[in-house]
């Protein structure tokens, strides 16, 4: 008689990456949302790479599934469910959790706590707190209360003594490797499976590069979570999780680094990828994010643009450098900011810049009148703007919890569009009031115009600027969430709502559901008309390669004394002038030598 083979058991992992709520109470979700999760890809692969290794044994089948709720429902009552079929054999991993998506985490924790799932949370706010606050925060205490494991740190590395503690029923409540930061070579690819990549706009996937920043900025959570020295993959490495995606047809990449120019590694890698494309033919395109000295470094712009990057995220923040110097953002340079500019405009790139308001010298006048100046004089695409935001894991956080300063105890506030502290020169409507203002001020039809037309000028493909124009000219007045929180056809789902928040009526939920979605999406047609339109009528004007406008114009030895940049306010002048010294010593010490 011949023996059989026992059936291996099967440990379930299911990986989610939260969402949050809007001001209503009802997740934000989309049927396709517009940012990928770099954190899902990179635990996903973790935990791929430990199944194939076979890491609980080889009489256990390790099944994985991935979900990210901005794009996809999760219903708790189904994965009790399937876990219960299962005999509650595996974990959920709340993965890359945010501060604003961390009481969404707690609300699908709960029941599936109650129901005796292990559940593993992890992310920056939970490694933000770890790492920069002397006592636990109330949220994490309230995830510790209902059984979840808190993870503080990186994955890498340690996924395999997760996954056996799980196996066995010990999970520790709190796992902090925040002071043992891994090396990212020779690590598996941060690979999505298709399907979930094909839930995102333009169908991008998105992998880190490296991790750390070098710099101070006092609002930043980054530095205090992966560090400031830079870990980075290998060329090797990143060619293989490009050829990977690329096999089942993901070719636009996002590029998660907080500050890719400052990847020791930029250089090689850019090189291999612009291989990838010039001889192997894999025409990928990029998104990458630097900061406002990036055109320093000899080549990374033009090498970024043969490697197809296509949009560049720049850490702008703030016209003011008094502003700059309260945030201990020093590395920005108001004189440097048109070069740079000017720089990734020769070079056919669409530029994003992240604005924050609410920096102590800000008033809703001195806003208004900084965005004007903008809009005249720095030849940008995209201005989105931000609160300024004491996040926890943040210098700024740090610093007004020990001075016992009143923060908003909702973290699902905590999202940089809602105003969470005080201000010294604003009140909370003021600060609210202008946030939803400066939308409306930099996307005039006006300027709308002159964008296309600089655009056009300097041979930026005008149907992908249009397409994003429309994203973000728009989203924060119809959809009322920032453009990057967005997506394509908002869903919204009447028994998802936050708990404390009363479930409305079939009859009162649905009707006003349906009329919004043909409200909003004939607001944005029409919205996409106007651009259309704008469009048209440059393309069809023979001189619109001669267009040119003070943004456009050459930085010129006099313009320092000439544009309102660089002399609208005390800051500006005195960043001017220690420019010139900077620049006449080193001049002289060149000259010396």
């Amino acid at each position: 008689m011949l023996a059989t083979t026992p059936p291996k058991r099967r440990f379930q992992i299911v990986l989610i990456k939260p969402s949050h709520y809007d001001d209503e109470g009802y997740v934000v979700q989309w049927l396709r949302s517009a940012i990928p999760s770099n954190s899902l890809a990179v635990v996903y692969s973790l935990a791929a790479n430990a199944a194939e290794r076979q890491t609980l044994g080889p009489d256990v089948e390790i099944t994985i599934t991935a979900v990210d709720e901005c794009n996809t429902r999760i219903r708790p009552d189904r994965i009790v469910k399937d876990f219960r079929k299962n005999g509650f054999f595996g974990l959920v991993g709340l993965v890359g959790v945010q501060s604003n998506q961390f009481p969404r985490a707690l609300d699908i924790a709960r029941p599936l706590r109650q129901a005796g799932i292990p559940v593993v949370i992890g992310g920056f706010h939970v490694s933000g707190c770890l790492a920069m606050l002397p006592d636990l925060q109330a949220d994490l205490k309230a995830a510790l209360d209902i059984g979840a494991t808190l993870f503080a740190g990186e994955l890498e590395g340690r996924i395999d003594a997760l996954l056996n503690d799980a196996a066995a029923g010990r999970l520790d409540p709190v796992y902090n490797f925040l002071n043992d930061l891994p090396g990212l070579d020779d690590l598996p690819p941060p690979v999505l499976p298709a399907g979930l990549v094909r839930r995102t706009v333009g169908h991008h996937t998105s992998f880190d590069a490296g991790r750390g920043c070098p710099f101070q900025c006092s609002f930043c959570t980054i530095i205090n979570v992966q560090g400031r020295k830079s870990r980075r993959r290998s060329p090797d490495d990143v060619e293989a999780l490009i050829r990977l995606n690329w096999a089942q047809g993901i070719r636009h990449f996002v590029i998660t680094d907080d500050n890719f120019a400052r990847n020791k590694d930029w250089e090689p890698i850019l090189d291999r990828i612009i291989k990838l494309r010039e001889i192997d033919k894999l025409k990928i395109k990029l998104i990458i994010q630097v900061d406002t000295l990036c055109h320093r470094l000899p080549n990374f712009i033009a090498k970024s643009a043969r490697a197809g990057v296509t949009r560049v995220f720049i850490g702008l923040e703030n016209i003011n450098p008094d502003n700059l110097m309260a945030a201990k953002k020093k590395q920005n340079k108001i004189t440097e900011y048109r070069k740079m500019l000017l720089a990734w405009k020769e070079a056919g790139v669409i530029t994003y810049a992240g604005y924050i308001l609410g920096f102590p010298a800000d008033t809703p006048e001195s806003i208004r009148a900084d965005i004007e100046i903008i809009k005249r004089e720095l030849p940008l695409d995209i201005l989105e703007f931000f609160c300024l935001t004491p996040l926890p894991g943040s210098e700024d956080h740090k610093t007004l919890h020990a001075q016992g300063v009143a923060m908003d105890a909702d973290m699902n506030k905590y999202d940089l569009e809602h105003v969470v502290t005080g201000h010294a020169k604003m009140s909370q409507a003021e600060w609210e009031s202008i946030y939803r203002a400066a939308w409306d001020a930099y996307y005039t039809p006006d300027h709308l115009f002159t964008i296309l037309r600089r655009a056009a000028a300097k041979g930026v493909g005008l149907s992908r600027l249009v397409a994003v124009l429309f994203f973000f000219a728009v989203c924060t007045a119809i959809e009322g969430v920032h453009p990057l929180q967005g997506g394509v056809v908002r869903l919204r789902f009447r028994t998802d709502r936050r708990p404390g928040m009363p479930v409305e009526s079939f009859f009162a939920f649905w009707p006003k559901t349906v009329w919004r979605g043909f409200a909003n999406n004939g607001r944005l047609f029409v919205h996409w008309l106007k651009l259309e339109r704008m469009r048209r009528s440059i393309h069809r004007d023979p001189s619109r390669h001669a267009y040119m406008d003070a943004a456009l114009a050459p930085v010129t030895d006099d313009e320092e004394e000439r544009l309102e940049i660089f002399t609208h306010n005390e800051g500006a002048r005195h960043a001017v002038e220690h420019a010139r010294k900077v620049a006449a010593l080193t001049h002289g010490e060149s000259a010396a030598a």
